[in-house]
């Protein structure tokens, strides 16, 4: 679904935000992008949404090296991929139902079909009787959940989600999740960047850390942190010296048996 190979990015300030990313991400995985502010997951998911462009490297998805497509294409190309941000993205003029269909507006959808799909979606987010609701009339999770309905209105094959729930309460956070998570199990590749620790360690999912432009851990069903097994601790000396003690000497069951009869010479001595 998903390869980047050998990515760099340099800004213009002359900025490495990506520094030789190689990985890849296979059809219906669900993904956490993690790093500290500053790391460069932020332009990685930029580069898969051809928000930006790879200084050097490709981006491939299904085969397709978005890299050097033409800005012409880039519109074709998000509408096989759902975008969630952090602060939702809403018209705040337009109803529920208004924002939903709007993707379908640009894409050309016929208005009966339309309807048809935006009643499908916000029936699988739960908002269905919000329909003509405004957005400031909602909530932060009921907000996020529109977004979400937006982001699946085309039957997407990959879902970015940029900090989903980070302007959420962890319950909410929590619901906005398992949406996705449900979205997921219906063979739709979910890619979350994310700085909520507590989802990412209780989820267990893959995870992809970056630091300082670079790919430092990618771990399946895997937490926020890496886990580190803990070293054995060494012996105290005296103990240590009993133990090789213990081993050396050979205990009297231990030695071999003599054989019987015992060998002879030819004299029978």
């Amino acid at each position: 679904m998903l390869r980047f190979e050998n990515v760099h990015k340099t800004y213009k300030t002359g900025t490495d935000a990506l520094r030789g990313v190689t990985f890849v991400i296979e059809d219906g995985e669900f993904v956490f992008i993690i790093g500290k502010s500053g790391s460069g997951k932020s332009t990685l998911m930029k580069c898969i949404t051809r928000e930006e462009r790879p200084t050097e490297g490709m981006v491939l998805i299904d085969r397709f090296n978005i890299s050097k497509m033409s800005r012409a294409l880039v519109p074709i190309l998000r509408r096989q991929i759902g975008i969630i941000y952090q602060d939702f993205r809403l018209i705040e003029t337009k109803t529920v139902a208004e924002n939903i269909a709007f993707a379908g507006e640009i894409i050309g959808v016929p208005k009966k079909r339309l309807n048809q799909m935006v009643d499908i979606v916000l029936g699988s987010v739960g908002l269905r009787d919000k329909a003509q609701s405004m957005p400031l009339e909602l909530s932060g999770g009921e907000q996020q959940r529109v977004a979400i309905a937006r982001a699946m209105l085309n039957n997407p094959k990959m879902i970015v989600a940029d900090e989903p729930t980070g302007n959420l309460d962890p319950e909410t956070s929590e619901s906005i999740m398992a949406l996705l998570l449900e979205i997921n199990r219906t063979g739709t590749t979910v890619i979350v960047c994310t700085h909520d620790s507590n989802m990412v360690d209780r989820m267990q999912k893959r995870v992809i850390e970056v630091e300082d432009g670079l790919i430092v851990r990618d771990e399946r069903a895997s937490g926020y942190t890496a886990v580190v097994e803990p070293e054995q601790p060494a012996l105290p000396k005296s103990m240590e010296d009993e133990f090789d003690s213990e081993n050396s000497e050979e205990k009297e069951s231990d030695k071999p048996l003599p054989e019987f009869p015992p060998n002879r010479g030819e004299d029978g001595k």
